[in-house]
């Protein structure tokens, strides 16, 4: 194959770009990328990608409020020193990520499973696994302070491009299974 109007050939990317119109349609075959090992996936879409980080943030307030309640229930019973109360409300906000984390080794958290999205290795596609308390620490408290982030550099720059080093990403697993279901891999 080649890229018409250029005559160069099709990269192995851009040649299965072309061959999955046929099976999963344009809009979606726009989104195929490729993990570091060379394999093909879909690539969740942003607005979904954003719907599951969204759902997990409101986990995770939902979460850190339940927390906060129990602690002034416990104060309220036991009057607790103040620092201790201070030090545990503030702990509250990073223990709760990695404590939801810990249902979240295969990818599919709570906003993953509602979206129909999945976070995996971007260097094989495989299981987040035990990092994934670390990687929920990171979608509920740096997500919000990355996005003023990457608005700010978008005013100064004119690109809000992230950078290339991601070592997770959000596929759309039912999406990727159509694909190699079609023979493209």
């Amino acid at each position: 194959m080649t890229v018409r109007a250029t005559g160069h050939p099709l990269t192995r990317l851009g040649a299965a770009k072309a061959q999955a119109e046929h099976v999963l349609g344009v809009r979606t075959a726009k989104r195929i990328e490729m993990f570091g090992n060379g394999s093909l996936y879909v690539r969740a879409g942003t607005a979904r990608q954003v719907l599951a980080w969204l759902i997990d943030f409101i986990v995770y307030l939902f979460g850190v409020g339940a927390g906060f309640v129990a602690l002034s229930l416990v104060d309220r019973a036991k009057a607790l020193p103040d620092g201790v109360v201070t030090v545990v409300g503030l702990s509250l906000l990073v223990v709760v990520p990695l404590f939801y984390g810990l249902f979240y080794g295969n990818g599919r958290a709570l906003g993953a499973v509602l979206t129909g999205t999945q976070l995996v290795r971007a260097g094989d596609g495989s299981r987040v696994g035990l990092k994934a308390c670390w990687a929920m620490l990171v979608r509920t408290l740096f997500m919000p302070v990355l996005s003023v982030v990457l608005v700010v550099t978008a005013f100064e720059n004119g690109s809000a491009g992230a950078p290339d080093s991601l070592v997770r990403t959000s596929i759309d697993p039912s999406a990727t299974r159509r694909l190699y279901d079609a023979g493209i891999r």
